[in-house]
């Protein structure tokens, strides 16, 4: 690097930093009684599922508490009512856009066809079903449509960078998760000025022309621990999906200080968020005005890939600094396929890259405006998925002493910056 960005890092001083613990809403359903609650909401579906019939399970492909569970047990109860239950990986362009791509994430989930008892058709093939209402052709899995029925199983949460009726949820799943990348692109073709209303009219033409028999929304809680099964008829998906969504929105975690001059990310990835960082909490996001909320950071710093994203970069556009080992770790092709098919290059773009963390938590400091170089207002978080314990700068110890939910853990001490200038990790 040039070694002029370097002497002006060098001469920025970090402030002292202290460890604080953020509490939330703490129900969930524990691991060992999911199979139970499941079967107890889907048992008021029984009379749909009929004996011999092929019944498709859609499967995402973001992280989710309990993940491999819960499918397999949403198979063994359709296999309970006699019928012949099949997953389908319905994840738009995600996995590289391919068939074994997809097939490989739901492998790291621990969804494979021994554990979950049924075959895994993953496919890239689609078949058209119907027009929207806007006059776009509607495409959905081949082998999803054909068979006898299907279950949308998918977490309802706000969507990363839009706002509507309908956001991330079984709509979704339907109209983008079920339509492959071509369905994908289909609805992304007026980028996220118009997802809200393709969402909604590609998955009206779904629930009309296909065999839903019932969407079952997944909720997580601040812990991203599974707090809540709802089993909906698809005739009542139009009208409960946007409840639910609403619940969902109260059981987020958020960063409770409600701004910063830097953020610090540790990682990034795409089962953190399909974002790499959730702009619900960092607030960073190049697809303002579509999506708002989050913490108030004027800028944000991103240290690392996680290593489950497997160089998938999406994200690191959002940022104002990253580090050389990102950098070096980005598979470009598994970044860029995403970004063609959600039209949203802002998120792949490289920022300024530097040497270590050290250095990129300098250059965000000296490229802000109207800061105090003596009191940086800093916030560190693992990543936007983890947020229950963090790092703040003393300047915020008094904010953070008076909110009722925060617990200050440690005394402020300076960054422990190892000899390449790199961090330890948060927890």
């Amino acid at each position: 690097m040039n070694s002029v960005v370097k002497t002006l890092c060098k001469n920025v001083s970090l402030p002292r930093m202290f460890t604080a613990r953020q509490r939330f809403d703490a129900q969930y359903i524990d691991s060992k009684a999911v199979p139970e609650t499941l079967r107890s909401e889907l048992s008021k579906f029984d009379s749909r599922i009929k004996a011999g019939q092929r019944v498709a399970i859609t499967c995402g492909s973001r992280g989710l508490a309990n993940y491999a569970l819960i499918y397999k047990s949403i198979a063994d109860w359709v296999k309970a009512q006699g019928a012949k239950p099949f997953l389908i990986p319905a994840m738009g362009s995600h996995g590289g856009a391919t068939a074994e791509g997809q097939r490989e994430l739901l492998e790291r989930y621990g969804l494979t066809e021994t554990y979950a008892g049924c075959p895994i058709i993953s496919s890239m093939e689609t078949v058209e079903i119907g027009l929207s209402e806007g006059g776009h052709p509607v495409r959905l899995d081949k082998h999803a449509a054909s068979g006898d029925a299907i279950i949308v199983a998918h977490r309802v949460k706000p969507h990363t960078d839009f706002r509507g009726t309908y956001e991330s949820g079984l709509m979704k799943m339907m109209a983008i998760g079920l339509g492959k990348r071509e369905g994908a692109v289909l609805c992304h073709a007026d980028g996220f000025a118009g997802m809200a209303k393709m969402i909604e009219q590609f998955g009206r033409t779904i629930l009309q022309h296909a065999p839903i028999v019932l969407g079952l929304a997944i909720i997580e809680n601040a812990y991203h621990q599974t707090c809540r099964f709802a089993g909906i008829p698809p005739e009542s998906i139009l009208s409960e999906e946007p409840k639910l969504l609403e619940y969902a929105k109260s059981r987020m975690a958020k960063i409770l200080i409600d701004s910063c001059d830097i953020l610090i990310v540790d990682q990034i990835g795409k089962e953190i968020s399909g974002d790499g960082m959730d702009p619900n909490v960092s607030g960073a996001t190049p697809c303002a005005p579509y999506v708002s909320g989050g913490l108030r950071a004027q800028r944000t710093v991103v240290l690392r890939l996680s290593e489950e994203t497997h160089g998938q970069a999406v994200g690191m556009g959002a940022a104002h600094a990253i580090t050389r080992r990102l950098f070096n770790a980005i598979d470009y092709d598994a970044t860029y396929v995403n970004a063609l098919t959600s039209r949203v290059v802002d998120y792949t773009r490289i920022p300024p890259v530097m040497d270590n963390d050290r250095e990129a938590i300098q250059f965000a400091a000296l490229s802000a405006s109207s800061v105090d170089m003596n009191h940086l207002r800093i916030i560190r978080i693992q990543d936007t998925a983890y947020i229950e314990t963090l790092w703040l700068s003393e300047t915020l110890l008094a904010e953070a002493q008076a909110h009722s939910a925060i617990d200050v853990l440690t005394e402020p001490r300076p960054f422990p910056f190892d000899s390449d200038g790199n961090l330890p990790n948060l927890i």
